[in-house]
């Protein structure tokens, strides 16, 4: 099982395919094996760099409180470790937010950028989903099982919702990788602080933007707000999709994220 110890956090990781880097990163609660439907076709194209954030799968469970930019500081050493000089980086949801850090502070490491399913952060997220959130976290008396259905309501769309054969493997996934509760506590802390809306101008990194037309999470206009203020991005919008754009659309995803890396006029 493939460690480094980064930032003295022991993280775990995986380097599949074979071609230019790409680095994914996963959202709140969520480890690497989540990705199941983008490895088999992107590791024909890209050197994929996979990997568990700190306090989810098999990286390391800390004790301490820590933002965003720790994590941001995390990836950066593991792409320093494989000895990697410039990659391309995907970041889905939290992931988005370690993604901008990551080329706010290391433009000339990040060659494409790529957004999903995220946003910049700031009050005007927090105030346009508040009473969301209390609504997700209103988990009190369910079960383990009924608390990641219940997310996963919350977070693909209606129709993929009733496929409920699919719903329970995923739910199974979840309860196999289930984080401490803790941990989820300070992943979301550090989420909650995050904070990047007025730098977004100073990302000079070409960036592709993918927004789920059903997205509750994080809904369009904040894929907008980063369209807007990224001077160089383009946004996709994604039918017939909601915040787990990969695992709902996954052939429209992989099929963007090919194309835009591909493309050297970005």
């Amino acid at each position: 099982m493939p460690k480094k110890t980064i930032n003295g956090v022991d993280l775990y990781y995986e380097v599949k395919g074979e071609g230019p880097p790409l680095v994914m990163i996963q959202g709140l609660g969520y480890s690497s094996r989540f990705w199941f439907n983008q490895v088999p076709e992107l590791k024909e194209d890209f050197e994929l760099v996979l990997f568990d954030n700190r306090d989810v799968g098999k990286s390391e469970i800390v004790d301490r409180e820590y933002e965003m930019e720790d994590m941001a500081r995390d990836v950066k050493g593991l792409i320093d470790e494989l000895n990697l000089n410039q990659v391309n980086v995907l970041g889905l949801s939290m992931g988005g937010y370690i993604a901008q850090h990551l080329a706010l502070g290391w433009p000339d490491l990040v060659e494409k950028l790529i957004l999903v399913s995220t946003h910049a952060g700031g009050p005007k997220y927090l105030a346009a989903t508040g009473d969301l959130w209390e609504e997700i976290l209103d988990v009190e008396g369910l079960s383990e099982r009924e608390i990641y259905r219940k997310g996963y309501r919350y977070s693909v769309s209606e129709d993929f919702f009733e496929d409920e054969e699919t719903v329970e493997k995923l739910v199974d996934m979840r309860v196999e990788d289930a984080q401490p509760e803790e941990a989820y506590q300070r992943q979301f802390q550090a989420a909650s602080e995050f904070d990047l809306s007025d730098r977004l101008g100073e990302i000079e990194t070409d960036t592709l933007i993918v927004s789920g037309e059903e997205d509750r999470v994080v809904p369009g206009q904040f894929a907008e707000q980063l369209n807007e203020g990224i001077p160089n991005s383009r946004l996709e919008v994604v039918e017939g999709a909601a915040h787990l754009i990969h695992i709902e659309k996954p052939e429209v995803l992989n099929s963007l994220v090919t194309d835009f890396i591909s493309d050297s006029n970005g």
